[in-house]
């Protein structure tokens, strides 16, 4: 544990809020295996039944979304009832699992949908952002599991779809990446995936996905009637929507809830007419480690500021259980750098998506400048307005305006999204980005997630990361030097392409990278180089990198300014009316 880190990290918080909100998470994390999956409150009707119960409304070979977006929402309950019933029965078996959200703990964290990661019980799994769901991605490698994916956005829009009673869209969304028949191998990522669920059509790409057949899923609460509250929630995803293509179907909706509270017909959500069961659970989480019943008002709709002692506690705890890595002093310059580009090429009023890693320090730089005010963050998770919330929270808010359900989020971003700035695995010559991809193994798949919708909507395009992995940077002097070379993370082709660059170029967008070595922009050419870190060396560096070609202009490169190198002095305002 970095103890510096957390002592600067504790400046401005209010100490006992914070030991109070450390001592819960620590509680929660000595019990997080605690469940019983045959608790039922008693003087409730028919509809309601124990967790145990519900994985019985489960049949072999069931099509199935389980709501749930990281830490937030998870649907720990009906992953355990599941697992338990199969390991006693066998059954349920042979599922089709649609999930649009990371869902997964990285194998360290219970209550995932890992615990589905037992042979037999998952045989396909249909995902946006698989990265976190390393069990299942095993059982992908070892041919026990057909993995596919698309983008988080067509996967909402396809459950909303079927909320409407259709069963397949034509979009633009994927067109030049590996999702595109044309050009890679459509849905399927494992090699045992038989079939793929995309395929071209009058220009476009065609997707579908099995009709859902049970939507499982947690909300905050229910009445003793059976219908359903968003109340206190941190997100709503795809929830409605699920439950309507359930419905519609003629399947199943099971929901799980922390609570009974009284009839209150305006905040209804979901009615109790198509609701099929209700499992009550104390311990469903609001977000990772809160609990509903105790939940956080800081991340749920009714504030008009962002809550600023929430958002230092957040940096806290992110700290304390060390889920946002210190970066360095070079990171710091590279996330100052990023947020000067965003200000220079957005204008107040703006709809932006920033995501996580260095994305999450230029949403605080721009929030202490207050900069935030004049601008309108969104998360894919469906939060509106308010600052991202960070690290383990990453997908929810803090303070949000309004929650959206996924679908409603990403039709947003097709009208009104301006800016986002998003990181990378790996960028060519051509200026074509990897993010889904680490590597040949299914272990190593990423998934597109809300990616590949956002750089199909967005205007302007950001990019940042570090130029090398693993490399080790110095500054001094005012000058940043790469001291020993890491893994190229530019390169001449990319493994998988998630960002076409010629599209993007088509589609008249402005696509900007930031790096350690200073800001590259998209050309038709290639990546030109704009402005340049002082004490890198443009042959040396750049060029004779050994990975991708650049354009070097023949007139000098403009330098990064002092202020953003050292961090003395600078400040952020916007440029564009």
């Amino acid at each position: 544990m970095d103890i510096a880190r957390n002592l600067k990290a504790l400046k401005e918080v209010n100490i006992p809020k914070m030991f109070t909100t450390l001592a819960k998470l620590l509680y929660f994390r000595l019990t997080w295996t605690r469940r019983d999956l045959d608790y039922l409150p008693s003087g409730l009707g028919p509809k309601f039944i124990s967790a145990r119960q519900a994985a019985k409304m489960i049949p072999d070979g069931a099509t199935l979304t389980i709501g749930g977006f990281a830490a937030t929402g998870r649907s720990s309950i009906f992953y355990w009832a599941m697992r338990d019933a199969f390991e006693r029965t066998g059954h349920p078996c042979n599922l089709t699992v649609i999930g649009a959200c990371p869902q997964g703990g990285r194998g360290k964290t219970p209550g995932t949908i890992e615990e589905l990661g037992a042979p037999g019980i998952i045989t396909r799994y249909i995902v946006g952002h698989g990265e976190t769901a390393k069990a299942i991605l095993e059982l992908a490698d070892e041919g026990k599991l057909e993995l596919h994916t698309m983008s988080q956005g067509t996967l909402a829009f396809l459950i909303e779809a079927q909320a409407q009673g259709m069963n397949t869209i034509e979009t633009h969304i994927g067109s030049g990446s590996f999702l595109d028949p044309a050009a890679g191998s459509g849905s399927a990522v494992s090699p045992a995936a038989r079939d793929s669920f995309i395929k071209n059509k009058n220009g476009k790409l065609e997707y579908h996905i099995p009709l859902i057949e049970r939507a499982l899923f947690i909300a905050p609460y229910a009445d003793k009637e059976g219908n359903i509250y968003f109340t206190d929630a941190a997100l709503v995803l795809d929830y409605k929507n699920a439950a309507t293509a359930a419905y519609r179907n003629g399947g199943k909706v099971i929901i799980s809830v922390s609570r009974i509270i009284p009839k209150d017909k305006a905040r209804i959500a979901i009615p109790a007419d198509i609701v099929d069961a209700i499992v009550v659970n104390p311990r469903n989480e609001q977000v990772g480690g809160v609990l509903q019943t105790e939940c956080k008002p800081y991340f749920t709709t009714g504030s008009t500021e962002v809550d600023d002692e929430a958002v230092k506690l957040m940096k806290v705890i992110n700290t304390f259980i060390e889920i946002t890595p210190y970066r360095g002093k070079v990171a710091d310059i590279i996330a100052r750098l990023c947020a000067d580009t965003f200000v220079k090429n957005t204008g107040p009023g703006a709809v932006v998506n920033i995501g996580i890693g260095i994305g999450e320090e230029v949403a605080r730089m721009l929030y202490e400048s207050g900069l935030y005010k004049e601008i309108v963050f969104t998360t894919e998770g469906g939060a509106y307005g308010g600052l991202p919330a960070p690290g383990v929270y990453f997908g929810a808010a803090i303070s949000p305006r309004r929650l959206l359900s996924t679908a409603e989020m990403f039709h947003l971003y097709e009208e009104k999204l301006q800016t986002a700035v998003l990181g990378f695995l790996q960028v060519d010559s051509e200026g074509n980005v990897n993010v889904s991809h680490c590597g040949p193994k299914m272990i190593d798949f990423v998934g597109p997630g809300g990616f590949t919708d956002i750089v199909e909507h967005a205007r302007t395009i950001i990019f940042v990361g570090n130029w090398m992995d693993k490399a080790k940077y110095h500054f001094k002097g005012g000058r940043v030097s790469i001291r020993k070379p890491g893994t190229l993370k530019f390169v001449d082709k990319v493994d998988k392409i998630t960002f076409n660059a010629k599209e993007a170029l088509k589609a008249g967008k402005l696509v900007l990278y930031v790096t350690t070595v200073g800001v590259f922009q998209l050309m038709p050419e290639g990546l030109q180089l704009v402005q340049l870190m002082p004490g890198i060396d443009i042959e040396k560096d750049i060029v004779n990198s050994g990975g991708a070609r650049f354009i070097i202009p023949k007139s000098a490169v403009p330098e990064v300014a002092p202020e953003i190198l050292s961090g003395q002095g600078f400040e952020l305002k916007f440029e564009q009316a």
